[in-house]
């Protein structure tokens, strides 16, 4: 009888073992933390002006990345508590406090959305007076407003986002794994490159091949579809600045950083425009642009979605020079 209970504890505590490493196996990293859930910041970014940078590093920093019990059972990957005005579902677990209410969400996205809305309170009203790039302005600005009581939440914050150099989801240099896109010859001439992209964009539209998930979304006014894997719209007869920013509800300094035009600038119909910032090469199995009649470095970076600077570096050139029919443009590194 001792012997069967001295094999039975030790087979209690083998089945411990291998559950506690499994566990640990299924742990998610940082890495693979800001892979999955990289796109959410840039999203909310985008939508509500909070740097991504901030957002992931908040997001890494209260959830565990995203290994929490809290992350895992309730969704929340910010540590935002339940106060007077929350009516959706909660979850309890102990913290500063014992048995404390902490607000519980149907997705993971939720938390983020709930997350942006929760800083644009009337508490953290100051912090949309930083620039948005100023990441280590918006960390001291969360713990001067009480986000969290750790006295070094601030200097947490921005060790991770320079650690992990988050800083580059603010200004889209962050490079995700790339998605192969099937690309599609266009058999008439076209008569200058954007043609090219026009038609090859209808036709990949056609075979649901627009972005990397297959679809396109619609708009209030505008068909929002995906290039070198960022949100891009066609513009329209009348469209302005102003109209577009109230269509998708972006703040007024996006659309001309983003399409490297000036703030006052006319849009004319059928402008590609971005909706998210350009990145710093093409995607992947792009990488050498044939000049053709037509063409100009500006017109280049648009059509393959890279940031002007960016597409100069690649070329070894400081500015815009001369190109002519049968010039190689490098897209990649």
């Amino acid at each position: 009888m001792h012997l069967k209970n001295i094999l039975l504890s030790l087979i209690l505590l083998t089945s411990f073992f291998l559950i506690s490493l499994q566990s640990a196996l299924a742990q998610m990293t940082r890495e693979q933390y800001i892979e999955t859930y990289s796109q959410l910041a840039i999203d909310e970014m985008h939508q509500h002006g909070i740097p991504a940078s901030i957002t992931m590093a908040q997001a890494l920093l209260e959830s565990n990345n995203g290994n929490s019990d809290l992350a895992t059972k309730a969704k929340n990957h910010f540590g935002i508590k339940c106060n007077k005005n929350w009516e959706g579902k909660t979850y309890h677990m102990d913290d500063d406090a014992k048995d404390e209410c902490f607000r519980r969400y149907e997705s993971i996205e939720d938390s983020y959305k709930d997350h942006s809305i929760f800083l644009k309170r009337e508490r953290y009203a100051e912090l949309f007076t930083y620039d948005p790039m100023d990441y280590v302005s918006w960390a001291k600005g969360l713990k001067k407003f009480g986000y969290a009581t750790n006295p070094a939440y601030a200097e947490l914050l921005i060790k991770v986002i320079e650690d992990l150099k988050l800083f580059q989801l603010d200004d889209g240099t962050y490079q995700k794994e790339i998605v192969e896109v099937p690309v599609f010859v266009v058999e008439d001439e076209p008569n200058s490159s954007l043609d090219n992209f026009f038609a090859e964009q209808k036709k990949r539209r056609k075979r649901g091949t627009v972005d990397p998930d297959g679809f396109v979304i619609e708009g209030r006014g505008h068909e929002v579809a995906y290039n070198n894997r960022i949100k891009y719209i066609i513009t329209k007869p009348g469209d302005t600045f102003e109209s577009i920013n109230k269509e998708f509800d972006l703040i007024p300094f996006q659309l001309p950083k983003y399409n490297e035009l000036s703030a006052d600038a006319e849009l004319k119909e059928s402008q590609i425009l971005y909706l998210q910032p350009k990145r710093s090469q093409a995607e992947n199995g792009k990488t050498y642009h044939e000049v053709i009649e037509g063409d100009d470095w500006y017109a280049i970076s648009q059509i393959y979605g890279i940031k002007l600077k960016k597409l100069y570096k690649l070329n070894g050139i400081a500015a815009s020079s001369p190109l002519k029919p049968g010039d190689k443009v490098k897209l990649r590194k």
